[in-house]
């Protein structure tokens, strides 16, 4: 008899008990650390997790040598993603050390009102992701500039993310040149123009409620809560000394968004802003870069020293005042690694989920169950926000279940634009709203806050699929095929 037939399918009890025992750690890591559970405690839950549904997969006569291959090959669909977190820490080391964050920093505080600065936030990153495709790239360059602004502000840096998160996913949402939104049509079987036109139902009241939200919020501090001019005239006169700032500066800026725009992949994108971050450093920055070098450091081997280690170490600026110095004290690949231990463990969970089948166990009784179109895309929304929980990828939140509900979206003669849409306002949207995903975890690194400060103020990311499930069961711009 061969392994293939000795091997048991698991029950939904074999499903459910990894699952639940990750929650439960999860939420106990969250209770004990606060904060800080991303900086170990998750990452410790999901490998324990993945520990139970090995000695299940083992019980029911899967052998450890599959499963491990499993592993290792859940862990290579990271590499991408993780040579881009690599390339971002030296990105956002390089541009605070040339000038390009802290000019962005220095122009939104001339320019930007409180009142409306959050819905600002929300527009700006929408319309630069919507022109790049990239939710990763604009939260990395205009996001880490508008939580510097905040700061300078003295607004809510949680609320900032969220706006940034909600407007980086509106514009990726709805850009042609953004993976996703290639991807989901793609599993389908819809037209990618015609998937972004059926988007927009759900897409534009999405956002209109989050700008209207951010507004809200906006006009209640600048109303409850004075801006302390002090303190933004502080950082504005911290950031004239310390650095050169210069319109310049922000040429990094628009040659990383143009590359970006003209398609040009993420990784060598990203790393070639990097690498002309440092040049602008060695142009513009000379006398801080002299600053920070090693006491008796100087000259060429100190521009080279300080710069090299902005790539793998970040900076650390020394102005007199704390609060500053962490805003302009971060970057490199260092910093990133956290969130790579954090995203190889949670892929590597759901890998072996994938593999014993418990996945496919819980669609299979989740289809059981969904009798209406709106149960049916009410089943197919917590799919994906389940794949994104539990293999850690976005891109797996919109396979998995594309493949699985297709037939059946078919079998019911529905369009398949509603599946495309579907899996877009859940399974793209929701994945930085998970601390152990690949997106939030990058947003993490990037915006240096966690998921657990920021999920409470990405309204759209909420907001858009709650909209689906209601067209869903109310019949709302529900295509059917053959329909115009």
């Amino acid at each position: 008899m061969s392994e293939l037939n000795q091997i048991k399918p698991p029950s939904f009890i074999d499903s459910f008990i990894p699952v639940v025992a990750l929650v439960i750690m999860l939420a106990t890591g969250v209770i004990y650390f606060g904060d800080n559970s991303s900086f170990g405690p998750n990452q410790i839950a999901l490998l324990v997790a993945m520990g139970i549904a090995v000695i299940i997969g083992l019980k029911n006569g899967h052998k450890w040598a599959s499963i491990e291959k499993a592993i290792v090959h859940g862990i290579s669909i990271s590499l991408g993603a993780i040579l881009i977190l690599l390339a971002v820490g030296s990105l956002i080391g390089t541009w605070l050390l040339s000038g390009t964050v802290p000019t962005m920093v220095y122009y939104g505080l001339k320019i930007i009102d409180p009142s409306w600065f959050y819905a600002a936030t929300c527009l700006v990153c929408g319309i630069v992701a919507m022109s790049i495709g990239s939710s990763w790239t604009t939260a990395a360059t205009v996001g880490v500039a508008f939580i510097g602004i905040a700061t300078g502000f003295e607004l809510s840096t949680s609320v900032t993310a969220g706006a940034v998160i909600s407007g980086a996913y509106f514009g990726d949402k709805l850009s042609p040149l953004s993976e996703t939104t290639n991807l989901a049509p793609a599993v389908a079987g819809s037209e990618l123009f015609d998937h972004i036109r059926y988007m927009l139902w759900t897409t534009l009241p999405s956002i209109t409620i989050a700008l209207v939200l951010f507004l809200i919020i906006g006009f209640s501090h600048s109303t409850n809560t004075p801006v302390n001019t002090d303190s933004i005239d502080t950082l504005i006169n911290t950031l004239e000394s310390t650095y050169k700032i210069n319109p310049l500066n922000l040429i990094p800026l628009a040659i990383l968004l143009t590359l970006a725009y003209k398609k040009v992949p993420a990784f060598p994108a990203v790393a070639i802003g990097a690498i002309i971050g440092g040049i602008w450093a060695l142009i513009f920055q000379q006398e801080l870069i002299l600053t920070m070098a090693a006491e008796g450091i100087s000259g060429i081997k100190a521009y080279i020293m300080v710069v090299w280690s902005a790539f793998f170490d970040g900076v650390v600026v020394k102005t007199g005042n704390s609060e500053i110095d962490e805003l302009l004290s971060r970057g490199g690949m260092s910093s990133m690694l956290n969130t790579i231990w954090l995203v190889m463990c949670a892929l590597s969970f759901g890998a072996v989920l994938e593999h014993l089948g418990m996945l496919k166990k819980f669609v299979e009784s989740i289809l059981s169950a969904a009798k209406s179109t709106g149960s049916l895309i009410a089943s197919t929304v917590a799919t994906c926000i389940g794949t994104n929980l539990i293999t850690a990828d976005q891109y797996m939140a919109i396979v998995m279940p594309g493949r699985m509900y297709k037939e059946e979206y078919e079998r019911r003669g529905l369009h398949p634009t509603v599946l495309s849409r579907t899996l877009e306002d859940s399974g793209t949207i929701t994945s930085p709203l998970i601390p152990w995903n690949t997106c939030g975890a990058f947003m993490f690194g990037a915006l240096a806050l966690t998921s657990y400060e920021y999920i409470y103020y990405c309204f759209f990311n909420l907001i858009n699929p709650i909209i689906a499930i209601i067209y869903g069961y109310i019949g709302f711009k529900i295509r059917k095929i053959g329909d115009q």
